[in-house]
């Protein structure tokens, strides 16, 4: 959200991504042409899946789980930049259908595997990764707030509750010596986040900032990395 915007006016604007005409099915993101499903969170609403899929230091020839998926933009650029085994999970079926879209138009069906998935309730013990990584709805409102539509997970993440389960179950599928990454920004309650991280045993280190300016304000966006303590 902008400084100037409440719940109630993203709401508006997710409900415009689900219902609108006037949304193509189609985007171009980092020189590259990309399927848009409707009730989709559309990645250029946002610079976050530009910023994030430029700064993931994602582990060539290795295995790489993204949290969140969405369009796919993150977990595709995963496997064209040398990911040998990508695994993308969204609680939204939509954005699982969108998702092995793209991996499809880019060629990467070989490598990018996408399940429905709520957190990591599909993954299996065995499942474990170089690098975990999501790109989190970094929107804190309190708990009990309605999420009303497909979409509102994507922006809104009540008491930081998903963030919690990120940090807690991310032990169960790091390979060793994995790596754990948060993408989000300033207009992120840290403080929260900070004590969720702090819950879990771990701290958090900021590896890169990036500043763009967007509609009504300058957002900047954070890469976190995860370290038990």
């Amino acid at each position: 959200m902008t400084v100037e915007e409440t719940p109630e006016t993203v709401a508006q604007a997710l409900h415009h991504a689900l219902t609108g005409d006037d949304l193509p099915d189609s985007f171009t993101l980092l020189g590259r042409e990309w399927t848009l499903h409707r009730g989709v969170f559309p990645s250029t609403l946002s610079a976050a899946t530009e910023v994030m899929a430029s700064m993931v230091p994602y582990p060539a020839g290795g295995s790489f789980l993204e949290v969140g998926s969405g369009t796919g933009v993150i977990a595709v650029t995963a496997a064209l930049s040398g990911c040998a085994a990508v695994t993308a999970l969204d609680i939204n079926a939509k954005a699982v259908a969108n998702t092995a879209a793209n991996a499809e138009r880019h060629g990467v069906t070989d490598r990018v595997r996408v399940l429905h998935s709520d957190m990591y309730d599909v993954l299996g013990p065995d499942d474990r990764f170089d690098t975990v990584f999501w790109n989190v709805p970094w929107t804190y409102v309190d708990d009990g707030y309605p999420l009303s539509t497909d979409l509102h997970s994507a922006v809104f993440d009540p008491g930081y509750r998903g963030q919690a389960r990120y940090v807690a179950g991310a032990r169960d599928h790091l390979a060793d010596g994995g790596r754990l990454l948060l993408g989000t920004a300033d207009l992120g309650d840290r403080e929260r986040l900070d004590a969720v991280v702090e819950e879990a045993g771990m701290r958090a280190e900021l590896l890169c900032r990036v500043r763009r300016i967007e509609e009504v304000r300058v957002m900047e966006y954070h890469l976190l990395e995860l370290h038990e303590k």
